[in-house]
């Protein structure tokens, strides 16, 4: 198995600038605007032209900061969290680690909560069963490593974003008219920016989750332009469900879940169940990365300290256990109740903690550090040397 400080020597183009793209789009199509009730609380509420604008700075932010993660990543050969923010921040990755580990569990905890509702909607099983299964899903995804989650974001993307493409001819077809009179009359796009700024920084924390999936960057080059590709990747299904929202704008702005509300309107119970599949998937890619970003950071301290790698029986062990603690949270609380409670407290915390030092300090040491470093995931080198 290849190790997450291991350097594929073939990387693929999909490898190399593809799959952080991917992998990132999972996450926060998961973790955020698959059911368009994010797209409603920080885009709709500026007009149909202003959520576009916020849309395009939001995208353009995730753009940069990726970039800027990869590179990082790529450059200090920290493709685990702990690694990266130890390169990043010295003695104070352990308070980035605390608000990490709370926010995978509480997003891995929304997650099986809409799982549940999912499957309570389409085939009318309990809740709990549907959190089951989306938990036994990702326990499988993750079991074997990189290489199996890998297989998950190369094959799931096309159909998410197949998905995407039919739902919005569908759209077109049966209410276009309706998109383009709102377009027509929208008035001049007001307060657009701030939710363009606060929707990125709320979801860019995926960046981290991902690293992982670094490993096959072979330059600066590589993770530059893979982190620029990430932005467009990840928000351009977002904003052709957008714009099919604003065909019932304003009236949706209050739909508890927009998604349900415009496949009624469509009137297609067979693409209702392929589109609840779909954000089923999507769950799948967000607590698959999430679960394995936990693996990874254990299997580099395990090869750090001891030289040896986190087996499978190991694997599975811990994402049964986060899982578990996870599932008992979220049948415990529910959906709302879950993101009302923490989502965006610790966005807040990642901006002081990620964004604020990685585009600052983590700038200089990028520019310091012109030339290949030693690698911090060798266990005889220690983290103030690349400090």
């Amino acid at each position: 198995m290849m190790t997450a400080g291991a350097v594929s020597e073939k990387a693929s183009f999909f490898q190399r600038f593809l799959l952080p793209g991917f992998a990132f789009k999972g996450f926060v199509i998961g973790g955020g605007y698959a059911t368009g009730r994010e797209l409603a609380e920080f885009f709709l509420v500026s007009g149909p032209w202003g959520g576009i604008a916020g849309m395009v700075l939001a995208m353009l932010l995730w753009s940069l900061i990726c970039a800027a993660t990869f590179a990082f990543a790529q450059a200090f050969r920290a493709f685990d969290y702990r690694s990266f923010f130890a390169a990043l921040l010295g003695p104070g990755w352990i308070i980035f680690e605390i608000a990490y580990v709370l926010f995978i569990i509480l997003v891995v905890a929304v997650f099986g909560a809409a799982a549940g509702e999912i499957g309570a909607a389409i085939f009318g099983i309990p809740v709990m069963a549907g959190s089951i299964v989306l938990a036994l899903a990702i326990v499988a995804a993750t079991a074997l490593g990189n290489e199996s989650v890998e297989r998950l974001f190369k094959f799931a993307t096309p159909f998410i974003y197949l998905v995407y493409i039919v739902f919005m001819l569908l759209a077109f077809t049966s209410f276009g008219e309706r998109i383009a009179d709102h377009f027509a009359v929208a008035a001049s796009p007001e307060s657009w920016a701030l939710g363009g700024v606060t929707y990125a920084s709320y979801n860019v924390v995926g960046a981290v989750v991902i690293l992982p999936l670094l490993r096959h960057l072979t330059s600066r080059r590589d993770a530059v332009i893979a982190g620029l590709a990430a932005g467009p990747l990840a928000m351009w299904p977002a904003i052709m469900f957008f714009v099919c929202m604003v065909a019932f704008y304003p009236g949706i702005e209050v739909e508890t879940l927009p998604s349900n509300f415009m496949l009624e309107k469509l009137n297609n119970p067979l693409f209702q169940i392929g589109f609840q599949l779909m954000i089923f998937t999507a769950l799948l890619e967000s607590g698959v990365g999430a679960i394995h970003s936990i693996n990874e950071r254990v299997d580099h301290v395990l090869r750090t300290r001891r030289n040896i790698g986190l087996g499978t029986v190991a694997r599975i062990a811990i994402a049964v256990t986060i899982l578990i603690g996870c599932i008992f949270v979220a049948d415990r609380f529910g959906l709302i109740a879950l993101i009302a409670s923490g989502y965006t407290a610790l966005a807040y915390i990642f901006i002081g903690v990620y964004i604020l030092p990685l585009m600052t300090l983590g700038v200089v040491k990028l520019y310091r550090n012109a030339g290949q470093p030693r690698l911090p995931n060798d266990p005889d080198i220690q983290v103030k040397d690349v400090l």
